[in-house]
């Protein structure tokens, strides 16, 4: 009965983590179900202007040190890398395109799933950490993995893009020890709210995409990429000596699903959209069972 009740808190907390998270995922799956929704709109401002309002306004918080999360930057670094390299062989022995297969089990969705889940499951000071491993998977996204899905892909643009601004601009204004005015935090800090139930939403409306014809694919792919993610993160966690708020988490971090961005930008590139998007939305769905296991030996 005392086992019981001691894990009594930890269930409680994972449901309060989990549930809101796909409450909203799945309000912005029935509402696509009933009704012809084009977010292509929606996504783009949600990119350009309330997710880098997110990023600047907590990285210019008082509370923000981007140098107290170096640890999990560099880990994020060879879990990102690393979950490529283990990708290589099995494309190989199934003949497969690591052009394809490789970036959706390299890059995880950090966005959309991994800030409003750190949020709910740790507080500000999660939100904090996984923006951080956020800014550094971002920016391999749009250089290492832009540049497996083309090797002829142009990367000035990446200096330009919004969340990179954002960022040297939140990192910038830390380092100067500045505080924003209240006129001018409250609306960057309520642009910045937007994003993630806009995230969320988003994300229910993509899963009514989902290819069912490459099951087996997708599903396979959809979990191999948390797995990879944990076989790097766990030992590199054990072996840097991470505390056990950041190897918490690292190891959530790095269950994530496959990122929604693998498919916007495999369909940019012509490289097998469709079974990317099989991939991203089954391995979504299968985060179902793979967060909530996970919150309940990192919460224990």
């Amino acid at each position: 009965m005392s086992d019981t009740s001691a894990l009594l808190p930890v269930i409680e907390r994972i449901f309060s983590t989990v549930f809101p998270l796909f409450a909203m995922v799945l309000v912005g799956f029935l509402y696509a179900r009933k009704t012809d929704s084009d977010m292509g709109v929606a996504n783009r401002i949600n990119i350009d202007i309330f997710v880098p309002a997110l990023i600047f306004s907590v990285m210019a918080g008082k509370s923000f040190d981007l140098f107290s999360y170096t640890d999990l930057m560099l880990g994020t670094l060879l879990m990102v890398v690393g979950s490529g390299l283990l990708a290589l062989p099995v494309c190989k022995w199934l003949g497969l395109a690591p052009r394809t297969f490789a970036p959706p089990t390299m890059f995880n969705n950090c966005g959309n799933l991994g800030l409003p889940l750190a949020l709910l499951a740790f507080g500000e000071a999660g939100l904090s950490a996984a923006i951080a491993m956020f800014l550094v998977s971002t920016l391999l996204h749009f250089s290492l993995g832009v540049y497996i899905l083309h090797d002829k892909a142009q990367f000035k643009t990446l200096a330009t893009n919004p969340l990179v601004m954002a960022t040297a601009a939140g990192l910038a204004w830390s380092l100067s020890g500045w505080t924003l005015p209240v006129w001018a935090s409250t609306p960057i800090d309520m642009l910045g709210q937007i994003s993630i139930p806009l995230m969320l939403f988003a994300l229910g409306v993509r899963m009514t995409d989902v290819d069912f014809s490459q099951w087996r694919s997708g599903l396979f792919w959809g979990l191999f990429a948390p797995f990879t993610g944990f076989v790097v993160a766990y030992p590199f966690a054990m072996l840097a000596g991470l505390s056990a708020e950041h190897t918490a988490y690292f190891v959530l971090f790095s269950v994530l699903p496959p990122a929604v961005l693998n498919f916007m930008l495999a369909e940019r590139y012509q490289q097998n959209p469709h079974t990317v998007a099989s991939i991203v939305l089954l391995g979504n769905i299968a985060s179902l069972v793979v967060v909530p296991v996970t919150l309940f030996f990192v919460l224990d």
